[in-house]
């Protein structure tokens, strides 16, 4: 018996518009860093080093993300990300593969959908069945549309038997989370070919799955 902590981060937009649309990714997915294990050092490494970087006048109110941190914050946060090594996974939905029926039932099904297909997996490999597994997902959205994921997610979590406590938690108030907005980050830009070194040294060593179902881009080239 074991406490598990699963820390979840979406990426990509909900709409079917593709790329070209204010840089919109063809792909929705979600992406998590699993902690197997006490992991309060590690979260205290991830305080330490945010009052470090502010101390050499770099304001971190938020704490860290990846798409608006500098390249040398990144730098500094996949190292840690590295030492750590938390159990990475990821699930991409590549949106133009997407059956019409699919798109006809709307966003936030697209949402539901990448979350039930990463999920039922991962929930198994990552605990057993006298585990607790506590699930911390970031808010998404509008109160509107962050009501919805809150279903969304706790429906899926319904649907696997597990012992499965949900947290829907802002990414400023959780180290995890921002992990695994970092982890997600580096693996959607490798997966757009896009430069990463980090994917390679700091994510990639304990990146147990990288789920594409409706196949990805490169077949359409």
């Amino acid at each position: 018996m074991a406490d598990i902590y699963m820390y979840a981060d979406e990426t990509g937009n909900l709409d079917y518009d593709g790329a070209e649309k204010d840089g919109a990714s063809p792909y929705f997915g979600f992406g998590t860093a699993v902690f197997d294990r006490d992991h309060g050092s590690e979260l205290w490494e991830g305080l330490e080093l945010r009052a470090r970087l502010e101390r050499e006048g770099l304001n971190l109110p938020k704490g860290f993300h990846a798409k608006n941190d500098s390249y040398s914050t990144r730098e500094e946060m996949f190292e840690l990300v590295r030492a750590q090594a938390p159990r990475f996974d990821a699930t991409f939905l590549y949106k133009p593969g997407a059956f019409e029926s699919v798109r006809a039932k709307g966003q936030m099904y697209l949402y539901k959908m990448a979350w039930y297909l990463h999920f039922k997996e991962i929930a198994f490999e990552a605990s057993g069945p006298e585990d607790t597994l506590y699930v911390i997902a970031g808010t998404f959205g509008t109160k509107a549309r962050n009501r919805a994921a809150r279903e969304a997610l706790r429906d899926v979590c319904n649907q696997v038997d597990r012992d499965i406590v949900l947290c829907v938690w802002d990414a400023a108030s959780s180290w995890g989370l921002q992990v695994a907005d970092y982890g997600l980050w580096a693996t959607h830009r490798n997966l757009m070919g896009r430069p990463c070194v980090a994917f390679t040294t700091a994510v990639k060593p304990t990146l147990k799955t990288n789920f594409r179902p409706w196949g990805d881009h490169l077949a359409d080239k």
